[in-house]
């Protein structure tokens, strides 16, 4: 499904704050904050999860000189038990609350909703994002931290990290949000929680295909189609997958993932980097400030997700996964 937003609402602040690690990442110039410790000195990884939401959204406050009280909604989700981080965040900050669940792709599944409410009229400010925190999600999706289990080169690192956007009225100054295709669930019958990038290619090359069409737009037509958490093999597979219905290498080279380019060439970090707040912290970050730049001025930003759980991988189940994209534009 492609929604079309005439009234072009706008993206007016933005702010990232990540863990210690982050500042390995080849974005890490472009975050607002590097945490000099990965639970913000809590005294658990769900706290500090806590505060990094917290802290982005009291910085978007402070960029765009508004307070709590002039948000209308506070749109966002993580990948921890029932979003707890998110919700107790939330509580935090006193603003009417909207929890969502699309996993990784969370980071843009809470700005299309937002850009709805704001095309309707219902919503004059919002704030609207995702978050991980990588003990905390590691611990509850692959092994306990502790076990120091080996990881396959398929692996990806979680994020710890969130991102998160301020969405208003339309602002010629500032990146809008033009369009969005929410995407379907889909499933390649994929089992690996430790090959995510394979899983999620599939939803990711149905939803760019699908906004592409709807819009009556070809490749050349952004200057990057940016992927979120596909990691260096999945980013691989998508491309392919292009080829194979014949799109061009020049038109390929326009392809880029978060995860992929995270940690660069670290191969520490296996395939890449992954997590809700992976997407969220490149794309609120390093992405804007193309825009801002004037390198940009239309960009296609799809994050994927990944809607397994550790009682749906124990019961044997496929991983069946979706892709939302927002397109930006400027001027």
């Amino acid at each position: 499904m492609v929604i079309i937003f005439h009234s072009k609402p706008s993206i007016l602040a933005a702010a990232a704050i990540v863990g210690p690690l982050e500042k390995r990442s080849v974005f890490h110039s472009y975050f607002d904050k590097v945490l000099t410790d990965e639970r913000a000195n809590k005294n658990t990884n769900e706290q500090g999860h806590v505060l990094l939401i917290s802290e982005a959204c009291k910085v978007i406050l402070e960029k765009s000189n508004l307070n709590n009280l002039d948000i209308d909604y506070f749109l966002g989700g993580d990948l921890i038990n029932q979003m707890t981080p998110t919700n107790f965040a939330a509580r935090e900050l006193a603003i009417s609350f909207i929890g969502l669940f699309s996993a990784c792709a969370t980071s843009v599944s809470s700005v299309i909703i937002a850009a709805l409410l704001t095309e309707l009229g219902a919503s004059e400010f919002a704030i609207a994002g995702a978050s991980s925190q990588h003990n905390a999600v590691e611990r509850q999706f692959r092994y306990p931290v502790a076990y120091g289990a080996q990881k396959p080169a398929t692996a990806q690192w979680t994020v710890t990290g969130a991102g998160f956007v301020l969405i208003g009225k339309h602002h010629e100054q500032f990146p809008a949000i033009e369009a969005a295709t929410i995407g379907k669930v889909i499933d390649y019958g994929a089992t690996d929680p430790l090959h995510m990038g394979g899983a999620m290619a599939p939803a990711a090359f149905e939803t760019i295909q699908a906004h592409l069409k709807k819009r009556g737009q070809k490749i050349q037509d952004y200057d990057v189609i940016m992927t979120g958490d596909l990691g260096k093999i999945g980013l691989k597979i998508v491309k392919a997958m292009f080829a194979q219905s014949g799109t061009s290498k020049e038109d390929l080279a326009r392809f880029r993932d978060a995860g992929a380019e995270f940690y660069g060439e670290d191969t520490a970090f296996q395939a890449g980097a992954s997590g809700a707040g992976c997407s969220a912290s490149v794309y609120y970050s390093y992405l804007l400030e193309q825009f801002k730049s004037g390198r940009y001025k239309k960009a296609l930003l799809v994050a994927t997700g990944a809607l397994l759980s550790p009682l749906s991988f124990q019961q044997g189940e496929t991983i069946p996964c979706t892709a939302h994209a927002i397109e930006l534009g400027m001027g």
